[in-house]
Order: structure tokens, then C-alpha cells, then sequence
């Protein structure tokens, strides 16, 4: 059996639905800082990450490592406080699985969100940043190795990783909210050192607008699932050689918690149009 195997993920599937009374088809995940939109939830519950079978434990400070189930408006959603790293050490099966999860249990719209650094001109600390495309320098990939179709199939297309329907609808919101929600490609790095200043003009010559060390392992597994993808990038720093301070993960999280209640906002707003279209299943224990 390999990390992240399909009986692992029906497991553990298995042991959250056992333990909430919700059935969403909506889930986010909250990158750095970024952990209180969990906390706003109505008919909240939690679940640590140690308490669900297989599933990865985040050691990183930032990143609350658990899930919360609730209602936005009534839509049903999930939602990870924090998740791992393969900088953490863990292997992208790891990465993937709590995307591989949440598709058994029934999700099918998938929002992303994370710190990223600022490399585009004109983005600022605190800007939220649609992401359209992605650059995986990473050196991994969730997909390698044996494929469990099951899953999905052995090749897929990335073309519109980032879904251009969920794009528009988040532009629209924004819009409707007063601020202007920047698009950019992200650009993901294994980390976990920052960036030099060299390699952030690298970056800038190949096309990224932000960097970041997440992300990017979740999209490919999320539509190898067949996901609906959604990713939003809070600039919580300008990177290496574009701001006069050290980079710090403590700026992240303190411009992360500047920012949240933005970002609060724009989730409330997507999350209750997706349920619109979703539906919900709610189930009697």
C-alpha cells in the first residue's frame, strides 16, 4: 500500500463523515495566517488533523492543523485551518491527501488560499491576488509514481488549472465588495528558505507575479480528482530584494491577520454563490 492510497483516503473519509452531520461540496483551505475564516463558520465543529485517520499533521507555527465543518448563509462548507509542506519533509502523496479526502467525502469545489510573496510590480502588502496559472519549480509532484484511476487518470490537462468560471465570479464579487482583486501567476518554490534576490528576478523573467511554497501539489491533485479549482494569493510580503526588511514568516502572519477580514468577505460571498449551484445533502445520525 503507498502513502496516500485509496483505501487510506476511503478510510479517512469514513471517520469525518462519522462525525459531522454535514455533506459539503465546498471546501477551502487556509494558507498562513489566514486560519480565521474557520473560527466564523455557523453550527461550528471541529476535527483535529491528528484525529483523522492517515491524515498529515502541520508543524508549521501559523497553520492551525484542523479542520472546521459549518455553514456560510447556510452553505455547507469545509474548511483546513492550515496544512503541510513538502519543505516539512512530507512526501507530495502526503500533500494530496487531504484533497483525496475531501473529494470521497463528497467535495467538488475547491478554493485555495495562501501567503505568497509579491514579485509583480505594483503589488502591495496586503493586495489579494487571484491566481490564473501556475509555475511548479517545486521539483514535486503528487501524480508520480503508480496512478490509481479510481482517483483519476494518469494524464491530465492543466490548461485552465484555475478555474476561468470561478475566476470571473470571484472578480464580479470583488467588485461588488469595492476593491480591485488582482490576477497573477504563482509561482511555487520547495522552500522553506526565502527567496534570493537573484532568483526573484529568475522569476520575474519567466512570468511569476507572486512565490510561494504551497499550493500548487493541491491544484494538480485537486483536478486530478476532478475538482472545480479556485486559488487566491494574499501578498503578505513584497519578496527578496523588492522591500528594505529581512523577510520574516512572522510579517506573514502579522499582514495575513491585517488582511482577513477582506478575505473573510470574499470567501462568505463565493462560498453562498457556489451554494447556489452545489446544493446541499444534510443526513440524520
Amino acid at each position: 500500500m503507498g502513502i496516500g492510497a485509496y483505501s487510506e483516503a476511503v478510510e479517512a473519509a469514513a471517520y469525518v463523515r462519522g462525525r459531522t452531520r454535514l455533506r459539503p461540496r465546498i471546501a477551502v483551505v487556509l494558507g498562513s495566517g489566514l486560519g480565521g475564516f474557520g473560527y466564523s463558520l455557523e453550527e461550528m465543529k471541529h476535527l483535529r488533523f491528528s484525529e483523522i485517520p492517515h491524515f498529515p499533521v502541520s508543524t508549521v507555527y501559523g497553520h492551525g492543523g484542523q479542520m472546521a465543518f459549518g455553514k456560510v448563509n447556510g452553505t455547507e462548507v469545509a474548511v483546513m485551518q492550515g496544512r503541510v509542506h513538502s519543505y516539512e519533509g512530507f512526501k507530495p502523496q502526503h500533500v494530496a491527501f487531504p484533497m483525496r479526502m475531501l473529494k470521497l467525502f463528497g467535495v467538488e469545489k475547491l478554493i485555495l488560499t495562501n501567503a505568497a510573496g509579491g514579485i509583480r510590480e505594483g503589488l502591495q502588502h496586503g493586495d489579494l491576488m487571484l491566481i490564473n496559472d501556475h509555475i511548479n519549480l517545486s521539483g514535486r509532484n503528487p501524480l508520480v509514481g503508480p496512478n490509481d484511476e479510481r482517483f483519476g487518470p494518469r494524464f491530465i490537462d492543466m490548461t485552465d488549472a484555475y478555474s476561468p468560471r470561478l475566476r470571473a465570479m470571484a472578480q464580479e464579487i470583488a467588485k461588488s465588495q469595492g476593491f480591485a482583486l488582482k490576477e497573477g501567476v504563482y509561482m511555487s518554490v520547495l522552500g522553506p528558505s526565502f527567496e534570493t534576490p537573484a532568483e526573484i528576478r529568475a522569476f520575474r523573467t519567466l512570468g511569476a507575479d507572486v512565490v510561494g511554497m504551497s499550493t500548487v501539489l493541491e491544484s494538480i491533485s485537486a483536478r486530478h480528482l476532478g475538482m472545480e479549482v479556485m486559488g487566491i494569493s494574499c501578498v503578505t510580503n513584497l519578496a527578496a530584494g523588492l522591500q528594505d526588511t529581512p523577510l520574516s514568516h512572522e510579517e506573514v502572519l502579522v499582514t495575513g491577520a491585517r488582511v482577513e477580514e477582506k478575505l473573510q468577505g470574499l470567501l462568505k460571498a463565493i462560498i453562498a454563490r457556489l451554494g447556489a449551484e452545489v446544493g446541499t445533502e444534510a443526513v440524520t445520525e
